[in-house]
């Protein structure tokens, strides 16, 4: 390093950090994604991946056929364990799915222009959670071809609807996240679905992806209405962040279960929804970059940003846990007491302790831009802060709150 030149995490040398690789245009920028969908060969290694997702899937089509059979007994649910298994994996996946919408819609409106590189895969993350979190309310119900029993319809039979169950709630917010989410994605792919149109040599990608681009010529009355679209949605999918995991929250907070009646749980579990949701992004870009060559598109601006954003909601998240901690104490409630006290030198300690330090400590090595930009560290960080995620939920929601209340 020359005399006078700044090291390399000043903030002038973080500024100059490009979002974009040197030397590209947005042709090379759309040849190279348009390459990579329409001329690149499918390798062994997709295949392989395809043979191990299509094997995952039968073993939940096998599972959720026994749970079906036998009932929700299998999960261990009984009085007064009232949620358990399927909460854990519910929150999770709807937790995960947030940080597409953030990336998508509030750094939109906050006019951050580093979101469009991993944005489309964020959104298609949103999708894919949202649609494994929405299994849950249904198959939760033990018997969902009789969900209906929940609607207040018009009953012949004498049976009272519970029109007021938490699991409503759960349906409302998954199918509404979800419908905005869908709609997000798609109008914003439209332009690029036109290119893949354009550039498409085989007559069946041509008259699909002309079906998708829905007539789109690229006229400044196409992006005047594209824009306006865009930014009414991002509008409306903005609210959607906030409210979304806090409906999902109430299911807790109206509980008098112990652990789990408490007012920090809203923006506890929002900030905790970004947090495990940008961990996902992290951990999806960092390979996608790799496999397809993208690190002029995917650069260290980008997983610098993600890291930060990690670092804040994970400082969030351990307010959360000193405050549940705290009110635990200082309420006096004798259950909460137990509860904390088996937390601390239980049969669950392990998994707690596991769980301060993947939460709370480990996300202290991200304050370092040293960490930041070290892609095989946060590539690890990301997997540690997704499992995390489910730990937390097996611990504080799942399985020994249900200890106290046998108590």
């Amino acid at each position: 390093m020359s005399a006078g030149q700044p090291p390399l995490d000043s903030p002038e040398i973080r500024r100059l950090t490009p979002v974009l690789g040197p030397g590209h245009t947005y042709g090379s920028v759309t040849d190279k994604i348009s390459a990579i969908v329409l001329t690149r060969p499918t390798s062994f290694g997709w295949f392989v991946g395809f043979a191990i997702a299509f094997s995952l899937m039968g073993m939940m089509t096998i599972a959720i056929a026994w749970l079906i059979t036998k009932g929700v007994g299998i999960w261990g649910i009984n009085i007064p364990i009232g949620w358990g298994f399927a909460i854990v994996n519910f929150v999770w996946w709807i937790g995960i799915g947030h940080a597409g919408t953030l990336i998508s819609a509030i750094l939109f409106l906050l006019n951050q222009k580093w979101r469009t590189s991993i944005n489309r895969f964020a959104e298609a993350m949103t999708l894919f959670a949202v649609a494994c979190a929405g299994i849950f309310p249904l198959i939760h119900t033990g018997r969902p071809w009789l969900a209906y029993w929940m609607f207040p319809y018009p009953s012949t039979m004498g049976i009272w609807p519970q029109f007021r169950s938490p699991l409503i709630w759960d349906v409302f917010a998954v199918s509404t996240y979800g419908t905005v989410s869908l709609l997000f994605w798609f109008v914003g792919l439209i332009p690029d679905l036109a290119t893949l149109r354009d550039r498409s040599i085989k007559k069946p990608a041509q008259i699909v992806y002309g079906m998708l681009a829905m007539g789109w010529r690229g006229s400044a009355r196409h992006w005047h209405r594209y824009q306006s679209a865009y930014l009414l949605l991002a509008g409306l999918a903005t609210p959607l962040v906030l409210s979304v995991h806090t409906v999902v929250s109430f299911d807790f907070a109206i509980a008098i279960v112990p652990g789990w009646h408490t007012t920090i749980f809203p923006p506890y579990f929002v900030a905790g929804a970004i947090y495990s949701g940008f961990a996902m992004v992290l951990t999806i870009a960092i390979p996608l970059r790799k496999a397809y060559n993208l690190e002029d598109f995917i650069t260290m601006r980008h997983l610098d940003n993600m890291a930060k954003v990690m670092l804040a909601t994970g400082l969030i998240v351990a307010y959360g846990y000193f405050f549940e901690f705290f009110m635990s104490l200082y309420s006096g409630n004798k259950f909460d007491v137990f509860l904390v006290q088996q937390r601390l030198h239980g049969p669950y300690a392990p998994f707690y302790y596991a769980l301060i330090l993947c939460n709370i400590l480990t996300p202290q090595l991200l304050w370092f831009y040293k960490m930041r930009h070290n892609v095989a560290v946060l590539f690890i960080m990301s997997i540690v802060a997704d499992f995390s995620g489910r730990l937390d939920e097996f611990l504080g929601r799942g399985e020994l709150t249900h200890h106290a209340v046998k108590v």
